[in-house]
């Protein structure tokens, strides 16, 4: 097993108030600080810290200080496993946030729910990390975002109806769940709107170089280019299609991140659009990322993690609240039965698969450095 005990211990001395007298309750996180994904993971480890904070400042739960246990899974699969076996065996965690990938919650996902813990995923978009393969739900699995088949949809309608495309292009990471199942899903809607897919190449995630691919799309003439993917490989791939002259509009997922620009370049990132949870100009976040940059001396770049994880942290709060207890079969009992909690981002209320209802959809316009409010879908179901 691999050591992942300094930044932990770090977390927890940093989130515990030692003026409480009675004992905590231990809540788990796992973030993906290094690797591809690292600044997703920073996000929202320093969000987590923050909602931690205003919490225990105002008298903890149940008269108890919360305090944070967390792991770098590092982006890998077997990193994420046995984290999650560690807060569940050794740390004796009322429940777990985090993090973001769906392929590292759904490896993750046997640990929680032999264990008998609550994990709650921030923005894991893949149907699979609520149901197993014959759809039946997981009891101990949550999320707090919206799904892939939502967010497939999402980008379908948008690329038929506001960019009135006709043929589409996909390039997608071979390897990722959550890459396949956002192109399945566009797949399937775009058809349905009447569109059709003239290009579908794939790639593996660790690769840099696309080339070979995208001469592939480029000869297919398509209207728009659809980018499943998140980490890294996403704003390489518009850098290089635009340098081998692709000029469409380009859209993706909830893997849009600020990081993306210094990567590909404010020049390559125009006319690319990008499906969001949140819009960074909604008046009910603007104190949230003015406390982000006092706490970091940084912009809040990676919000949509940032916005989940710190959600994340008050819903679970209050399902410890509901539950009168830090036992982490009744606080699962409890998230089930979240309706109507006002967080600081959306009113929730959970499904029968464990997945927030009605939740807006935006998408993002890269402009001037940044990405932009551009409009606001709601798909009909």
């Amino acid at each position: 097993m691999r050591k992942f005990v300094s930044f932990s211990v770090l977390l927890v001395m940093l989130f515990a108030l030692p003026a409480f007298a009675a004992n905590p309750i231990k809540i788990g996180e796992i973030a993906t600080v290094t690797g591809d994904f690292a600044a997703y993971g920073v996000a929202e480890v320093e969000a987590v810290k923050m909602a931690v904070s205003e919490i225990n400042a105002k008298g903890g739960v149940l008269g108890r200080p919360l305090e944070v246990v967390m792991y770098d899974c590092r982006t890998r699969n077997e990193d994420m496993v046995n984290a999650a076996r560690r807060l569940v065996q050794q740390d004796k965690v009322v429940a777990v946030i985090g993090p973001s990938g769906s392929g590292l919650c759904i490896a993750a996902s046997p640990i929680f729910n032999s264990g008998k813990v609550a994990h709650i995923g921030t923005l894991p978009t893949n149907p699979k990390v609520t149901v197993d393969e014959k759809g039946k739900v997981k009891p101990y699995n949550f999320r707090i975002c919206f799904l892939d088949p939502y967010q497939g949809k999402i980008l379908a309608v948008f690329a038929a109806q506001d960019l009135k495309a006709k043929n589409a292009a996909i390039l997608y990471d071979i390897s990722s769940d959550y890459s396949h199942g956002l192109r399945e899903f566009f797949i399937e809607s775009f058809k349905a709107a009447g569109g059709k897919i003239v290009a579908d190449e794939g790639h593996r995630g660790e690769d840099v170089d696309f080339r070979a691919q995208i001469t592939k799309i480029k000869q297919a003439n398509p209207d728009v280019l659809v980018l499943p993917t998140m980490g890294k490989c996403t704003p390489l791939a518009v850098k290089q299609a635009r340098e081998m002259g692709i000029n469409v509009p380009i859209i993706g997922g909830d893997g849009y991140g600020d990081f993306m620009w210094e990567i590909a370049g404010k020049e390559a990132m125009a006319n690319t659009y990008w499906v969001s949870h949140v819009a960074k100009e909604d008046p009910a976040l603007q104190e949230f990322f003015e406390k982000y940059r006092k706490q970091t001396a940084t912009e809040c770049q990676e919000f949509m993690n940032a916005v989940m994880a710190y959600d994340s942290v008050y819903w679970l709060a209050d399902a410890i609240k509901r539950a009168g207890s830090d036992d982490p079969v009744k606080v699962r009992d409890e998230l089930e039965k979240t309706k109507d909690l006002q967080l600081m981002h959306t009113r929730l209320t959970m499904d029968k698969f464990h997945d927030p209802m009605n939740k807006d959809g935006f998408v993002l316009e890269a402009k001037d450095g940044k990405a932009v409010f551009f409009k606001k879908i709601r798909p009909e179901n």
